[in-house]
């Protein structure tokens, strides 16, 4: 069994990763337009009425400004967890709505799904890794730090959508305000090219096709220098780099090595780290400064 995965938008304005098998896919986080999804789904040729569900990992408004009228429109299951959702300030009572929870399974089709929390200044954060049969994909944006979670999971998937934020020189000697700079390096925020590569250098597995680099600050990052820099450190990973404003084209997953590895199982000890309250969320013009 293989997977179809592709990048529909990454970045500060507006996040939204399809992956899916031949009949069953799940969106993960919906931060663009139900009009620009299902156009960009479109041009990929990928069926909508393959989507069986959305799949959200925290509350900020690029990760869910599209969630309502997708959900209205297609009538798409939502999965998420109850701080999320209360967080969120979306009223999706009249929809169906399933929550999770940190290290548990969920299934959608044949697509087994884990998500597991991570550092980020939100109300209960995640990043996900979906499943089926012998392939598996992750998802981890907005990681703030590469915890013992992200490495463990990081280093059995065939592929990997991990963000690449900012360049250190470029955030430091930038306009930002100090106050943002520290939110985005001070461990709740977002990891810097320089963590994402170490994390590929020394925790990827042999089977790692491809990389996708995600969720690139616009105004601390440049896509040229970020392709470079892995691209140096590929080693038969293919690299690429998911863009601000186009969908990418659609990556087909598959364990051409035939590796074999125990399926998703259950954390029984909910995280590394306690949840917290959450803090004030940051509002959508400070959130697009990323």
């Amino acid at each position: 069994m293989s997977l179809f995965i592709a990048s529909l938008n990454s970045g500060s304005n507006g996040n939204c990763y399809y992956v899916g098998n031949e009949e069953e896919a799940v969106l993960i986080d919906a931060g663009i337009s139900c009009r620009e999804t299902e156009r960009r789904l479109l041009r990929l040729g990928l069926d909508k009425s393959k989507i069986k569900a959305i799949v959200i990992t925290h509350e900020h408004s690029d990760h869910i400004n599209g969630l309502y009228q997708l959900v209205k429109k297609n009538g798409w299951p939502v999965y998420i967890t109850p701080g999320t959702l209360a967080e969120s300030r979306i009223d999706l009572s009249l929809y169906v709505v399933h929550t999770f929870d940190a290290g548990k399974i969920f299934h959608i089709g044949r697509l087994a799904i884990k998500a597991f929390q991570k550092f980020h200044d939100a109300a209960d954060p995640h990043s996900v890794v979906v499943e089926c049969n012998d392939v598996r994909v992750g998802v981890f944006t907005d990681i703030g730090v590469v915890c013992p979670q992200v490495i463990e999971h990081f280093n059995t998937c065939h592929a990997v959508f991990l963000e690449s934020n900012y360049d250190e020189e470029m955030l430091e000697k930038g306009p930002y305000p100090y106050h943002l700079k520290r939110r985005i390096r001070g461990g709740k925020g977002h990891i810097s090219n320089k963590q994402a590569i170490q994390l590929f250098k020394d925790h990827r597995s042999a089977f790692l096709s491809h990389l996708i680099l995600s969720h690139l600050s616009q105004q601390n990052n440049d896509p040229h220098l970020v392709q470079h820099l892995f691209s140096a450190e590929a080693e038969g990973t293919r690299i690429v780099v998911a863009s601000r404003t186009n969908e990418s084209e659609v990556f087909h997953i598959q364990n051409t090595n035939h590796t074999f590895f125990s399926p998703l199982k259950e954390e029984f000890t909910q995280a590394y780290f306690p949840p917290k309250k959450a803090k004030k969320v940051m509002n959508e013009n400070q959130l697009s400064l990323f």
